[in-house]
């Protein structure tokens, strides 16, 4: 099996990643069952990376029944120690306008029925891991350091509301999100990072702001204004992405 030690998970919006050189791809059996689709191996800004579409290469699996626990055991077979998550997600913070990145420092988790950990069966004694900062400090500061060399005018920091989806959520549900201290929302945060914490994975998401909130903007929310708005933002990914790899 090929190692690297960079992984993108890419979210809706990024089920392919521009630029990157293929070299091959492989399905990776796990004790959980298959992972979302084969990672690709490949170059990107002359390093080795594994790319994975969160929601398969045909973006087909919705948030809640994505196997979570399987797409970062497979990631963590192929030697893999930094994950960045992509992620689309509804802008709370009138800073999180459409299009615009950010790096949340912070998670709520509000889904449900989700299996949320690797440490449930033949332990030798209960297990809890710290996550008082949920995501990965090192790799945070190198996407802050990397969107500012960049000049994509990120937002540095934010608490992320990781809803159970797939439907959005109503207007009354965002302002409790706004009270509970959330920037921004979306439905694949949980229990990805924990799972990569619990296997001692560096992981830190890039938030792509896709539309704002539920209430926070005039009219109903449409996938033909969210797509627009990802298209925009996915081109910052890939800048970032390529001023960010090389640092790791």
């Amino acid at each position: 099996m090929r190692m690297s030690e960079i992984a993108i998970i890419g979210g809706t919006g990024l089920t392919s990643l521009k630029n990157l050189e293929i070299i091959r791809r492989e399905m990776v059996r796990t004790p959980f069952g298959e992972p979302s689709g084969p990672l690709t191996f490949g170059t990107f800004s002359g390093h080795e990376i594994v790319f994975l579409a969160r929601h398969g290469y045909g973006h087909t699996i919705p948030p809640h029944k994505v196997n979570y626990r399987a797409n970062v055991w497979a990631l963590q077979e192929t030697g893999v120690k930094h994950i960045i998550a992509v992620a689309a997600v509804g802008g709370i913070a009138e800073d999180l306008m459409p299009a615009r990145l950010a790096f949340p420092d912070q998670i709520i988790d509000y889904t449900w029925s989700r299996v949320n950990t690797f440490f449930e069966e033949g332990l030798s004694a209960v297990t809890h891991i710290d996550f008082t900062e949920p995501y990965c400090s090192e790799l945070r500061d190198k996407m802050v350091a990397a969107a500012r060399k960049a000049n994509l005018d990120a937002v540095e920091s934010g608490t992320y509301g990781a809803t159970q989806g797939p439907r959005l959520e109503t207007a009354a549900e965002i302002n409790r999100l706004e009270q509970d201290g959330c920037t921004m929302v979306g439905m694949t945060g949980m229990p990805e990072a924990t799972l990569a914490r619990e296997l001692e994975i560096c992981y830190a998401t890039c938030a792509v702001v896709a539309n704002k909130a539920a209430g926070r903007a005039e009219g109903k929310i449409t996938m033909e204004e969210i797509d627009a708005c990802l298209t925009g933002g996915m081109e910052k990914v890939r800048t970032l992405l390529e001023t960010v790899i090389p640092t790791l």
